[in-house]
């Protein structure tokens, strides 16, 4: 379910090492690892310390704080200074608990803050569910056609994208863009608020739309079709390279040791995959929370006629492999419907809203996760009632009506990005691993294994922190490489399996879900 656990998290992972490897020592002055990583989501972040003796690593969370977004006159903002604020109580705590050799950062995608020449904020950076990018898609096809811009990016059309941010501002207020010296991605903008420099990590470059797969770079003829300026964008690196080494000033003020900040796999998706505990070539993944990235990862990036039809993007992993996936609106919907039940009065839990909709009768209705109608905070309850009304079909008049409608229509849109994955790459996939906070919905998770037919194997579940700290364990050279880290993690979590039971009353429903989605 959504939310992450509050009570202090320890994880321990063995790996075995080559013979006559010899351990180094870590600045903390012990024969030991420690690395500190910074793993923001939408509605919150954390603080989590990873230790390393060279045989295992233990994971403990030991900061946790709120991400609260703020809307001042009509425009919908992150509260970066506070954000920033939390990151320095992270390193406080670390140095308190013994010290780090390295710090790591990741977050959402897509979001940026504004930099001028003296290197200054010249705003707060937007938040991807503002409205200013609504209609933004259409305009900009009309300078650069889809099918060119797809051929370029082999990005998923959506309206969160940096381009159409960036494009929005071009359009409504290019004396802004004058102003810009630099723009930074949220993880690289904190890095550079801890170092001074300034660099862009190339899996959170993926998600902007911005990013030529097949060339590693900036998509610069584009940007400049659109009124973009060029100039405004730093220098991409990989993940598992250095931004720097924090800076003196926050030693000072921290009491730090001057440790470099590495560029992890800096968007949490990417991160996530990075534990996904399997040795396979060939596998399916959703991570699943407030957003569900359900894909594949492939050796180079996948345009094509049936990738644009489709509308699959091609996204960066560790090591420039492709995060080749279907971005779809995951359990935000039920994150944001509670909410609203909890506005009008009514105390309800996650594990409430999964007995209610158990209780329910199955697919008399269904809605599309990804209509534009459930992108943003509001009423999504009776937006649910209002979609279901508007397509034709039965209204759900209950609380358990409206879970097991948005339930059962996730597992539904899974199943479609599944048959495209599928039919895209022309491969058969026999299991579907379910990484990240979702995978504790075991009602999910169940209905993901009925709706696709196949296995699904859910954990870990903090996926994202578990990649961020192997990242850094590699960039350090204590762990080899990405294979090394998904053996890791593949024996020693304990994952939960779901065998397929109720298909063929999917199969039934699937074409009456394929007629609501238009």
């Amino acid at each position: 379910m959504p939310g992450r656990r509050k009570r202090t998290a320890v994880v321990i992972i063995k790996i075995l090492l080559p013979q006559g490897r010899e351990k180094t020592r870590s600045v903390s002055g012990l024969a030991k690892k420690r690395v500190l990583a910074f793993d923001f989501g939408a509605s919150s972040g954390r603080a989590i310390l990873g230790e390393f003796d060279g045989e295992s690593f233990k994971m403990e969370e030991i900061h946790r704080f709120s991400n609260d977004p703020v809307m001042v006159r009509g425009t919908f903002y992150w509260d970066v200074l506070r954000l920033f604020f939390e990151i320095k109580q992270g390193i406080i705590k670390a140095v308190n608990k013994g010290g780090f050799d390295a710090i790591g950062i990741d977050t959402w995608g897509v979001d940026f803050g504004m930099l001028d020449k003296e290197g200054n904020l010249l705003r707060n950076p937007v938040h991807y569910r503002d409205l200013r990018t609504e209609g933004m898609i259409e305009k900009a096809a009309e300078i650069v056609p889809k099918e060119e811009m797809y051929a370029q990016t082999g990005t998923q059309f959506a309206t969160i994208n940096t381009l159409y941010q960036l494009f929005s501002i071009a359009q409504t207020n290019p004396a802004l863009l004058e102003e810009t010296d630099k723009i930074l991605l949220m993880p690289d903008l904190f890095a550079y608020l801890l170092t001074g420099v300034k660099k862009a990590e190339y899996t959170n470059v993926s998600t902007t739309q911005m990013l030529d797969p097949n060339k590693g770079d900036w998509t610069y003829d584009i940007l400049e079709k659109l009124g973009i300026p060029t100039r405004i964008l730093p220098e991409i690196i990989d993940a598992g390279e250095i931004y720097g080494m924090v800076s003196d000033d926050i030693c000072e003020e921290l009491g730090c040791p001057k440790v470099p900040v590495i560029a992890v796999a800096t968007h949490d998706t990417a991160s996530a995959v990075v534990s996904v505990p399997t040795d396979a070539k060939d596998f399916i993944y959703i991570s699943c929370g407030t957003w569900s990235l359900f894909g594949t990862e492939l050796d180079k990036p996948c345009i094509s006629e049936l990738s644009l039809k489709n509308n699959i993007t091609n996204e960066g992993g560790f090591g420039r492999n492709v995060r080749f996936l279907k971005n779809i609106i995951g359990t935000w919907i039920i994150q944001e419907s509670r909410r609203q039940w909890i506005k009008e009065g009514f105390e309800v839990t996650f594990a409430d809203l999964e007995r209610e909709a158990l209780a329910a009768e199955p697919y008399k209705c269904f809605i599309d996760p990804d209509h534009p109608d459930f992108a943003t905070a509001g009423n999504l309850p009776k937006r649910v009632q209002k979609f279901c009304e508007r397509t034709g079909q039965y209204v759900p008049q209950n609380r358990g009506e409206i879970m097991r409608c948005i339930y059962q229509s996730l597992a539904m849109k899974y199943r479609y990005a599944f048959k495209a994955i599928s039919e895209t790459t022309g491969k058969k996939y026999e299991t579907i691993h379910m990484i990240g906070g979702g995978t504790k919905d075991r009602l999910l998770c169940q209905m993901t294994a009925d709706s696709c037919n196949v296995n699904v194997v859910a954990g870990p579940i903090e996926a994202t922190a578990t990649g961020n700290i192997a990242v850094q364990l590699i960039a350090l050279g204590e762990i080899e490489s990405l294979a090394a880290a998904r053996k890791i993690v593949e024996s020693s979590v304990e994952p939960v399996n779901y065998s397929p039971k109720e298909t063929a009353a999917y199969d039934e429903a699937y074409d009456r879900f394929l007629k609501i989605l238009g």
